[in-house]
């Protein structure tokens, strides 16, 4: 009898630990998809392949082709037009599909967040008035804020931001996570910064400009998610694995 397929798209904390905790399954063949954006992403402990699809069309080729059994969208929460194409995908081809993401984060007191719904609305909420902005939105869309160039922009990204922004006063760091609260809440200091812009990420690792922001009582122009509707999402790999083992029982057989 075949293994059940599994393919995981990946490229999050989340997407490698599941990959690690399926990793020894014998019961099981897996494959990891990362979209190819990061420069040197860590090795992954199965089978991996980088690189796009070609829309949904190539998804479902590629899920008819590689008898996919099982496909989770592990991508980031922000990943929206994937996404939305493995809805898709999963929807023609019949194949079952779920999201793993973790939840994004939750309002405290003390936080002065405004909420906008896209990058758009997240440029026009730093108003007219110049400011200086600590911009930590990832390096794809960062250059979207060249639309507002009044204000004075401090660009942080895991890899270098490609267009870079068309502004006056703009410069750049190169880190990744995580990052702690305490050297977030000097850095904004440092820089005199006047408010915040992320996205609804959710997770520990970059949560340290939330809490900053916080205590030194900064705005924080939070972009919402926008997760695809009528799609079951668990929050972290525990709750995979037991779908998976729901969805193929010893019992189960391809077609069946």
């Amino acid at each position: 009898m075949d293994k059940p397929h599994i393919l995981i798209l990946g490229g999050t904390t989340e997407a490698r630990a599941l990959a690690e905790r399926l990793a020894g399954r014998s019961d099981l063949d897996v494959t990891l998809s990362l979209a190819g954006r990061t420069a040197e992403p860590r090795p992954l402990p199965v089978r991996t392949r980088v690189g796009g699809f070609g829309g949904v069309d190539g998804l479902v080729s590629y899920i008819e082709n590689e008898r996919i059994d099982l496909l989770i969208d592990a991508t980031h929460p922000f990943a929206n037009r994937i996404s939305a194409n493995a809805a898709a995908a999963s929807a023609r081809s019949g194949v079952c599909h779920f999201i793993l993401c973790r939840p994004g984060w939750s309002r405290l007191e003390g936080d002065r967040w405004t909420i906008t719904g896209s990058v758009e609305e997240a440029v026009d909420a730093l108003g007219v008035a110049p400011r200086r902005v600590f911009l930590a939105i990832g390096r794809q869309e960062a250059a979207r804020f060249s639309a507002a160039p009044q204000h004075s922009y401090l660009v942080r990204s895991v890899d270098p931001v490609d267009p870079p922004l068309t502004v006056p006063d703009c410069r750049y760091i190169l880190a990744c996570g995580p990052f702690d609260p305490a050297d977030e809440e000097a850095l904004l200091s440092r820089e005199r910064i006047d408010v915040v812009v992320t996205k609804d990420s959710g997770g520990s690792a970059t949560y340290g400009k939330i809490a900053a922001a916080r205590a030194l009582g900064l705005e924080v122009i939070m972009i919402g998610r926008q997760p695809p509707p009528g799609v079951q999402t668990v929050a972290d790999a525990e709750a995979a694995l037991a779908l998976i083992d729901h969805a193929f029982p010893p019992s189960w057989k391809r077609g069946v």
